[in-house]
């Protein structure tokens, strides 16, 4: 990978880590299914490193069919113990049966306000919080508007959807910059 400044979380990484900070991380989504995907992979990250998590992406792809919400509300018993024994992802039982019931939960929140990025994003008024972090040591591991989302979710039946993680989600699909302000990345993602 090129020599660029980026976010300093970033350092000493895999090609594949790296590729998603330039490529992925804080550009604002506006597609369900990312969202949903993004959910999936946050909630799977609790506890464990988003390193973890990222090098398994492909193996979520592949157990939870494509990151299809309607598909994954569907998966039955015999599924999520199939799912336990598949190499590709965290074998644990919370996590995936928290994934199947979360695409429930997707689906009616989609239903109700007419596409779950129409949901989400009134949690920051439909733009981008824009922050100004010049260190990484200054990004907070949760905000006003994750602590919302996170309790609103919760009420609506979904599972590991705590503050943190769901501002780990926030900074993913750029409802939030939090690209330090040295960062390539950091005027780039604004500009999207």
């Amino acid at each position: 990978m090129s020599d660029k400044k980026r976010c300093g979380w970033v350092e000493g990484q895999f090609d594949d880590y790296i590729r998603y900070h330039d490529e992925e991380w804080g550009v604002p989504v506006h597609e369900d299914q990312k969202h949903f995907e993004f959910l999936i992979l946050e909630g799977a990250q609790a506890g464990l490193s988003w390193a973890t998590v990222l090098k398994k992406r492909e193996g979520y792809k592949a157990a939870f069919a494509n990151f299809n919400a309607v598909e994954v509300s569907k998966f039955d018993e015999k599924k999520i113990r199939s799912l336990l024994t598949f190499d590709g992802i965290i074998k644990n039982q919370f996590k995936i049966r928290a994934t199947v019931n979360n695409a429930q939960r997707f689906l009616e929140v989609q239903e109700e306000f007419n596409g779950f990025d129409n949901y989400i994003w009134q949690f920051v008024d439909g733009e981008p919080i824009v922050n100004h972090w010049k260190d990484i040591s200054e990004v907070p591991a949760t905000s006003t508007e994750s602590d919302t989302l996170s309790k609103d979710l919760k009420k609506r039946g979904f599972k590991f959807v705590g503050s943190t993680i769901i501002y780990a989600h926030m900074q993913a699909c750029g409802l939030v910059n939090d690209h330090t302000v040295d960062c390539f990345r950091y005027h780039e993602v604004g500009a999207s």
